[in-house]
């Protein structure tokens, strides 16, 4: 029997299910990828608003990475939420030492309800300590100028300039979601290597469910590279899924704010 492909997930949970932890396992299982967890904090919220964050004791979160690399053959790593600094440091610290499955870093910052996720004193552990050793990055264009420090892309070419910029830094591919474009430019992502600049365009979808966005197209990714896809097919694919996902999110009935996108379209 060939072996099942094995993705891990190190993120925040999500109690409304729709991001974080939860979205990732929706979305290894709904692409057949067995999802494995490592939980950084744990959010009180919903489809409106982040009410608390209670963030996981760094030993415990050793704890859980040594269970799961110490059993587990995992292909791919997805990091999502990762709030403090000390939280970054262990994360780093132990993929540095015992990972050398590709590594997708997702730099989780705000939710949808504009809720702050990552403590501003941890952007720049985030950006020296993780960026250099992902496989992928993908940051939203906030994300990408705040990593920076330089204001927030608005066209194609300040996106390219940004994805630029990012790869300095040491990632060693960099894909700029570019869902904050203004409303009338196209919605296209940009995978950006030193290789190459390929862009992925999709038609907006008028829909306010896009809770857990980003959380879907990263771990849809991370799946892709534990079944053994070049990255650039990975990607391909993870966006062919979010866009799906986006696009039947309204099927949903979940909550009464920013509802999450519909993990299983392709099965329900």
């Amino acid at each position: 029997m060939s072996k099942t492909p094995i993705a891990l997930t190190i993120a925040g949970s999500d109690s409304g299910g729709g991001a974080g932890i939860q979205g990732d396992l929706k979305t290894f299982s709904a692409l057949g990828v067995y999802g494995a967890s490592v939980l950084t904090a744990l959010t009180a919220q919903n489809t409106q608003q982040v009410r608390a964050v209670f963030d996981i004791d760094p030993a415990f979160i050793t704890a859980q990475l040594e269970c799961v690399f110490d059993d587990l053959p995992v292909g791919a790593v997805k990091i999502g939420m990762l709030s403090q600094v000390s939280v970054i440091d262990v994360v780093a610290d132990f993929l540095h030492t015992r990972c050398t499955a590709p590594l997708v870093v997702d730099p989780v910052m705000v939710a949808k309800s504009g809720d702050r996720l990552l403590h501003p004193a941890a952007v720049d552990r985030l950006r020296n300590r993780l960026l250099p050793m992902a496989t992928l990055v993908t940051p939203n264009l906030p994300e990408a100028a705040r990593l920076l420090g330089v204001k927030t892309p608005e066209n194609k070419h300040e996106m390219r300039g940004i994805a630029r910029q990012l790869l300095n830094l040491g990632a060693r591919a960099v894909l700029m979601k570019g869902g904050h474009l203004p409303p009338e430019v196209e919605s296209a992502d940009l995978l950006f290597t030193e290789e190459n600049a390929v862009w992925l365009p999709a038609k907006r979808v008028d829909t306010q469910n896009t809770h857990g966005t980003g959380c879907a197209l990263s771990s849809a990714i991370a799946a892709g590279l534990a079944q053994g896809k070049t990255l650039e097919i990975a990607v391909s694919d993870a966006k062919t899924f979010i866009t799906g996902a986006i696009a039947a999110a309204d099927q949903l009935q979940i909550g009464s704010g920013h509802g999450p996108v519909h993990h299983f379209y392709q099965w329900w």
